[in-house]
């Protein structure tokens, strides 16, 4: 019988969209070792997000969609994905249920504990515990998500910073409970064929040689914070007598706040902001780009940076989540405090003006995130973790 004597573990994530989590589950699925059986669950992206399904299908993983399975609360739905979720555990009975991300955990762990799986894992890819929510519905969510970590059998954080948010400052559960594994990814395409990529991109966006090309790349929403890359970027056009074109990669609820701002803009510097939608091709995109900006008001892993660094681009981004986890500050980028818009523009403008410095930065990238973000560690910490919990459990 096929997966007789094996480990069992359900992965379930919220939704199949672009970005760390998607990326964390398609690798713990395909390359856990052969002592491991794995069946990945999840849902279908939001409106103006990109289907990642074909991150899935490039590495052969074939996952079970759960259409209700959505980000926002909804009763009807919450309570169809439960009850899908609750089958799918009697049918293939794992002896671990790993969700990833708020709802995936919130319906994940009562379903598998309802059903009595043996272990129940969640990992926090980011939170909602400031920047999203007013204060009433934060507190809400830290209480569910205090309950949901008593009847977890263990927590993973994605950085050190995250675990201390978790356990000091959001008080989720106490940090012992807490295993810090960061993300892993397969970062091989990023370093190959750069100059060819550059090209590439650089002529199909016209991108000049004397131009300096600066993008943000993620969604399209509040908590990236688009205002404050678009005052870096007007407050650079009206600092530098370089040339200098931003790039605005992503789509969302956003789009149109975000275009009315670049219009505004391009009457003072015209065709200087392109906003391009999603481009799933980033590894052949990001070589064309000479600086990389994150500007979130919250973050993870910020996989965007991580990304950069692997195709040799510096960065230069605000100090959030486990930003410092991912970015080696002055040798691969910046990291900016947090409200200093003078100080992240500063610090893009001596990138602009300093070729040298960029090129000294871009040599430094891959070497920085070459083994540390690697999949290969992230399952190998992974099976460790669920080796010890197992082992703990009896």
């Amino acid at each position: 019988m096929e997966g007789e004597g094996k480990i069992r573990v359900l992965r379930i994530i919220n939704r199949f969209n672009i970005g760390g989590p998607t990326f964390n589950a398609t690798f713990l699925t395909r390359y856990l070792s052969d002592d491991f059986e794995t069946l990945l669950i999840g849902g279908l992206p939001e409106e103006g997000e990109a289907d990642s399904l074909y991150i899935l299908d490039k590495y052969g993983v074939k996952p079970l969609l759960i259409e209700e399975l959505k980000r926002e609360p909804g009763f009807s739905d919450d309570r169809k994905a439960y009850k899908k979720i609750k089958q799918i555990i009697s049918e293939f009975k794992p002896h671990i249920v790993h969700t990833h991300a708020a709802k995936a955990g919130a319906l994940g762990r009562r379903a598998a504990k309802s059903m009595k799986v043996p272990v129940v894992v969640h990992t926090f890819h980011g939170h909602v515990f400031h920047s999203y929510f007013g204060k009433l519905k934060t507190e809400v969510f830290k209480a569910i998500e205090r309950r949901l970590a008593k009847n977890s059998d263990g927590i993973i954080a994605i950085s050190e910073l995250q675990r201390k948010e978790l356990s000091a400052d959001h008080r989720i559960c106490k940090s012992d409970k807490i295993e810090v594994i960061p993300l892993g990814f397969d970062l091989s395409i990023f370093n190959t064929d750069r100059q060819i990529k550059r090209e590439t991109t650089r002529n199909n966006f016209g991108i000049s040689d004397d131009e300096v090309a600066i993008a943000i790349i993620g969604r399209l929403a509040p908590v990236k914070d688009h205002d404050f890359f678009l005052d870096v970027a007007q407050k650079v056009l009206g600092s530098t007598t370089k040339k200098v074109k931003f790039f605005i990669v992503g789509n969302g609820s956003e789009w149109d706040t975000i275009k009315e701002k670049v219009d505004q803009i391009e009457v003072s510097y015209p065709n200087r902001i392109v906003m391009t939608s999603w481009i799933r091709d980033i590894d052949v995109f990001n070589p064309g780009m000479d600086i990389i900006c994150l500007t979130s008001k919250n973050e993870g892993t910020p996989v965007s940076l991580i990304e950069a660094q692997a195709s040799g681009v510096p960065v230069v981004s605000r100090d959030v989540g486990g930003v410092r986890d991912v970015v080696f500050h002055g040798e691969t980028g910046f990291v900016v405090p947090r409200n200093d818009v003078d100080q992240f523009v500063k610090c893009v403008i001596d990138l602009v003006e300093d070729e040298k410095k960029r090129q000294k930065m871009s040599q430094n990238g891959w070497t920085f995130v070459e083994h540390k973000f690697h999949y290969k560690r992230l399952v190998s910490d992974m099976e460790k973790y669920y080796r010890d919990l197992l082992k703990r459990k009896g």
